[in-house]
């Protein structure tokens, strides 16, 4: 992260010295929105504010959401939550090639502040900029990119700044559902992220909160007002199109969504458990599923206690992947595996299975038929004397 820490910091100080000895009205202020790319932390857009002094004098990018993957122990860091982000200033053309190359298109709409107003988000910006200030701990619900703008952009507004009236919506998303809208296109993803995220991801994001991803943040701004004189004008000027989008669609196919891969998986699992009766192949293949649901649970123990990211905390599929799915593994290596452990294992996911029937929005519809096939298998271990696939009756 050095040489990234170095060039951050020579181009903050150029951007200071540019800025500060302007006077505001030579001085103009874009909000860039960039549309979603295809790599995982780029599938939600991004935003940026964009600085023009004297026409063009100087042309530089505010950008929040700056981080780097050489940085020592980075995906520990970033499951742990303690990955911090960092305010990078860009020359503009640097910012467009890069986007360009991705193949996402980029929308630029200017920020109609007046002089005193643009005079104090320069005055902040310089603040975040302050070797103290430029790193922040990042929050992908209440401090990123797209946030950090509107925050800065109320500061800088003040009490002419206008929300629109707050009217009863009937239906206001989830965390969770804004963030599906965008994973759509990755049904492997969304498959994941629904799986990691808990409860604090199901919290109603009202149209502030919505703020957060880039794309609703210039929905948002767009309906906000200013007080200038005795008018009302809008925050932002009507959108142009720098570039145009390139990135091409996935193909959708079968192996595409989680619900069909892993009900074909259950199927199977049923047969098998109806056709093989041996118990030496039974004790495999036992094994082999319960190591695979034992990492599952080991990583949301992870993510639920251990991570600072508190969206991942309180997550209601840890019924289901509990660590009595660790013991049952553990169990299976013993010469008499211990039934209780997989009686526990049986009851919690018919639980989760009636969470999911009154509560859908919080779950995906690709975690029933791995509930199901962990109940299938930890009820042929329970000794349930309804169930013909019993242990019991094994040869």
């Amino acid at each position: 992260m050095k040489k990234l820490a170095v060039l951050t910091v020579l181009s903050g100080l150029m951007f200071i010295s540019s800025i500060s000895a302007q006077p505001p009205a030579d001085t103009v202020v874009y909000l860039l929105t960039c549309g979603p790319g295809t790599a995982t932390y780029s599938i939600y857009g991004h935003s940026a504010l964009r600085i023009v002094v004297n026409g063009g004098e100087s042309d530089q990018v505010c950008n929040w959401g700056v981080f780097d993957f050489s940085t020592k122990h980075f995906a520990w860091k970033f499951a742990k939550g303690k990955l911090d982000y960092m305010l990078g200033i860009n020359p503009y053309n640097s910012f467009l090639e890069e986007y360009s190359s991705e193949g996402r298109w980029v929308q630029s709409q200017r920020i109609n502040l007046s002089g005193p107003q643009k005079a104090v988000l320069i005055e902040l910006i310089n603040e975040n900029l302050k070797p103290e200030n430029r790193k922040y701990r990042y929050d992908f619900f209440y401090d990123n990119c797209a946030t950090r703008i509107r925050d800065l952009l109320e500061k800088a507004g003040g009490e002419k700044l206008i929300y629109p009236p707050l009217l009863e919506e009937k239906k206001v998303p989830s965390f969770r559902q804004k963030i599906g809208e965008y994973q759509l296109r990755f049904p492997w993803l969304d498959f994941g992220i629904d799986l990691l995220i808990g409860t604090p991801g199901d919290k109603k994001a009202g149209f502030r909160d919505r703020m957060f991803l880039p794309i609703d943040l210039r929905s948002g701004l767009n309906e906000l007002l200013l007080i200038s004189g005795n008018k009302r004008i809008p925050l932002l000027s009507n959108p142009e199109t720098i570039l145009e989008a390139t990135v091409p669609q996935p193909d959708p196919s079968p192996l595409s969504s989680p619900l069909i891969v892993f009900s074909l998986v259950l199927i199977i699992i049923i047969i098998l458990s109806s056709v093989i009766r041996e118990r030496i192949p039974n004790n495999i293949m036992d094994r082999v599923i319960f190591f695979i649901y034992s990492l599952l649970a080991v990583l949301l123990i992870f993510t639920g206690f251990f991570s600072e990211h508190k969206q991942l905390h309180m997550n209601l599929n840890i019924i289901w992947l509990s660590p009595f799915v660790i013991i049952c593994l553990l169990s299976l290596f013993r010469e008499k595996p211990a039934v209780i452990w997989f009686r526990i294992v049986f009851s919690l996911s018919l639980v989760f299975l009636v969470i999911s029937f009154f509560v859908p929005r919080a779950t995906n519809n690709a975690f029933v038929p791995l509930v199901i096939l962990l109940m299938v298998r930890s009820s042929v271990r329970a000794g349930f004397s309804w169930n013909p696939l019993s242990m019991s009756h094994l040869t």
